[in-house]
């Protein structure tokens, strides 16, 4: 036993392997099926492709400075005060700030839109457009959720605006401002412009600055091309290609703007500290200029010795030093505390200046003390002099960086009006949608198919049943009506229907006439699996072999051979007349014997002995009586006609039975007679690829 259950383990998993092959072929099988969702795909397709609105696209190239800036580096010390270097992460975060974006918005009126209602239009893409410059709704018309609507009275030039219930709240004209009660407050309208033609209507709406600044930041695509290039790259999207390149080049102006501000800050912070000591400096200078004018005066003009003149020259130099130190010192302390290194090595110079300063100082008490009040008057004047020198050329340099509005950042390339949208592609869209529709269709069929109980497989119904499957029978294309006057394998021999039929025809020959048995009963499981097709062309079959055959139609409550008025079975078995009477010449070999009246209850003919009587009387005049029986599980017919026959062929329909229904309708048979009959099955309505047709004889006779 533990021997065979690795092998049945492979069985099992063999059979739940998917077969691609198969899947395709059987959904080639049910191309109508599939032509359906396909031809849904096209057309949804076309109103998809055709119901996007273009989108038109467009881009700002900006270059950013990340290495300094050269007009501040030739400013000397002073331009490195203002030089900052930003990298151009930082920058592109600046252009998605609400400094940038909030004057974008407002500039642009991104605030005011006017939507196209017309869908028809939509679809064959000729909707208006309309651009407010301003635009004020009532809060409470907003709040109770009002819609307000403008429709175009005049192509391009006029329009009214419609309120809550279509009633005109105003008529107006492009270009000019209008101002109306309405809903408790004002409504207050401007059209910029307008292009639409009569009729077309227009849903008006105004958000909130912020709402507009973040629907526009969504947007916005900013990206630095390669790496540390400095080069930023800002991109949008919109439905008009003006509005679009409008709006980026307000963006990459508005940015600059604001970077010139930020770069030239630090220089008017600087310029309006050097001003305000400018009058200081310049009163120390006056002072001193009067101190040594005074000093002449009273005591003649002295010339200084070389000594003098020496300790003099270096009294200023030291001073200056000083005081460049002492503003580079109020620089840095701006940006860092005063424990910082940078802090400290200034101070730590500084005090090194005024040491030897203080040396100098005492070196000069040698000197006659006429020389050391010169000196000490005109060391006054010098440093004076060179400090309110330095402040004005300072000033005077600041000046120049404001008024040449020194910034990091220039505009490489503005926004252009692109031609042609970027989006939609409608061809992709159209092709996506229509395959969509057609996974869709393949889904829907793969997923009944598995779901279904139905048995597909002949191997599987002999396993289970031990009864042979003698054929599959193709289902046929457009034929459905069963015709007894014009049978298949007679008027369409080449179909592979028919050829299913005389492979049926030569498995049953083997089975029926070895033993001399005459009287073959075709039965069902229920209604529509095509028994009485198969039984019409069955019965046909023979006859083309040369086997006289006559074929009976048993389901007397609603038999359908031939028309109810027509007279047969059941006039034979009341009348107890076992003549030819009844009996229809079809063509040479193949008779007919309708079912005749209808009759409510022939459980009474059919198992009385007349039935037996009118089969003892028909064996001698034909080779094979085919007994064409109803469903047994409809009714008990079947089972009272089962004890006269010789042979039992149930016809299944492909993929619609399970096996528990198989296996009951033949233990039903089983339980009617005393000694069960030979039986067969056969399927019916079979799909058409090869996994159904034993060596693929489907399409076989096409090529032949």
């Amino acid at each position: 036993m533990n021997e065979k259950m690795p092998q049945n383990a492979s069985n099992k998993s063999g059979e739940d392997e998917i077969d691609i092959l198969e899947i395709l072929v059987y959904l080639k099988s049910k191309w109508k099926f599939l032509l359906v969702f396909l031809f849904m795909g096209v057309v949804f397709g076309l109103l998809v492709s055709a119901w996007i609105r273009p989108s038109f696209g467009s881009d700002v190239l900006l270059q950013v400075n990340v290495k300094g800036n050269k007009q501040g580096l030739a400013l000397g010390e002073m331009g490195a005060l203002l030089d900052i270097s930003t990298p151009s992460a930082a920058e592109m975060e600046l252009i998605k700030s609400r400094v940038v974006l909030d004057q974008v918005v407002s500039e642009e009126r991104l605030c005011y839109s006017a939507f196209p209602l017309n869908k028809m239009d939509r679809l064959m893409r000729r909707e208006g457009r309309m651009d407010l410059e301003l635009l004020v709704i009532p809060r409470a018309f907003v709040e109770a959720e009002g819609k307000l609507i403008a429709r175009v009275t005049a192509d391009s030039s006029a329009y009214e605006v419609l309120g809550l219930e279509g009633e005109v709240v105003l008529s107006g004209k492009v270009g000019e401002t209008y101002r109306k009660p309405f809903a408790g407050d004002t409504l207050v309208i401007c059209v910029k412009s307008l292009t639409a033609t009569v009729g077309q209507t227009f849903l008006l709406t105004a958000v909130h600055p912020q709402t507009a600044a973040s629907s526009l930041l969504r947007g916005l695509v900013i990206s630095e091309e390669g790496k540390n290039s400095g080069i930023i790259r800002v991109a949008l999207e919109n439905r008009y290609p003006d509005r679009v390149a409008a709006i980026l080049n307000t963006i990459a102006n508005t940015y600059l703007k604001q970077n010139i501000e930020m770069r030239s800050a630090e220089a008017k912070k600087t310029l309006m500290f050097l001003e305000e000591q400018l009058p200081g400096v310049k009163a120390k200078l006056d002072s001193a200029e009067q101190k040594l004018t005074s000093f002449r005066n009273s005591k003649g003009t002295i010339d200084l010795s070389g000594e003098t003149r020496l300790h003099l020259e270096k009294d200023v130099t030291l001073q200056e030093r000083l005081i460049e130190l002492e503003q580079k010192k109020q620089e840095v302390l701006r940006l860092f505390r005063a424990e910082h290194p940078t802090v400290r090595t200034i101070e730590e110079q500084q005090a090194r200046l005024r040491r030897e300063l203080a040396k100098q100082q005492r070196s000069a008490s040698s000197l006659p003390v006429l020389q050391q009040e010169v000196l000490s008057l005109q060391e006054e004047v010098e440093v004076n002099n060179k400090l309110y020198t330095n402040l004005l050329n300072n000033i005077q340099q600041l000046r120049v960086v404001q008024a040449g509005e020194v910034g990091n950042v220039r505009i490489v390339d503005m926004a252009y009006v692109p031609l042609k949208p970027n989006k939609p592609n409608r061809m992709f869209i159209f092709a996506g949608v229509v395959v969509a529709f057609l996974l869709l269709g393949c889904f829907i069929v793969y997923i009944r198919r598995m779901f279904s109980n139905g048995v597909c497989s002949s191997s599987e119904v002999e396993q289970a049943t031990g009864v042979g499957v003698y054929g599959k029978l193709p289902m046929l294309d457009g034929k459905t009506l069963n015709d007894v006057t014009k049978p298949c394998i007679v008027e369409n021999p080449d179909d592979p229907f028919a050829e299913g039929i005389r492979a049926l025809r030569t498995a049953l020959e083997f089975s029926v006439f070895s033993d001399g048995k005459k009287i073959l009963m075709v039965s069902g499981l229920v209604q529509g699996v095509g028994k009485s097709f198969v039984s019409t062309n069955l019965a046909a079959s023979f006859a083309v072999s040369g086997k006289k055959v006559l074929l009976v139609d048993m389901d007397l409550r609603r038999g359908h051979l031939f028309k109810h008025n027509q007279k047969g079975l059941c006039e034979m078995l009341e009348k107890e007349n076992y003549s030819d009477e009844y009996v229809v010449k079809v063509m040479d070999n193949y008779h007919v014997l309708g079912s005749g009246a209808r009759v409510v209850n022939p459980g009474s003919l059919l198992n009385s002995s007349r039935f037996s009587a009118f089969l003892e009387a028909f064996k001698d005049k034909y080779d094979l009586i085919v007994l064409d029986t109803p469903p047994v599980f409809q009714c008990s017919d079947a089972l009272l006609v089962e004890k006269h026959a010789d042979y039992l062929l149930c016809v299944l329909k492909h993929a619609a039975h399970t096996i528990e229904s198989i296996q009951d309708a033949l233990n039903t048979f089983d339980r009617s007679t005393e000694t069960p009959l030979q039986k067969a099955f056969v399927f019916n309505k079979c799909e058409r690829h090869a996994g159904y047709g034993g060596y693929g004889y489907y399409g076989y006779h096409k090529k032949y």
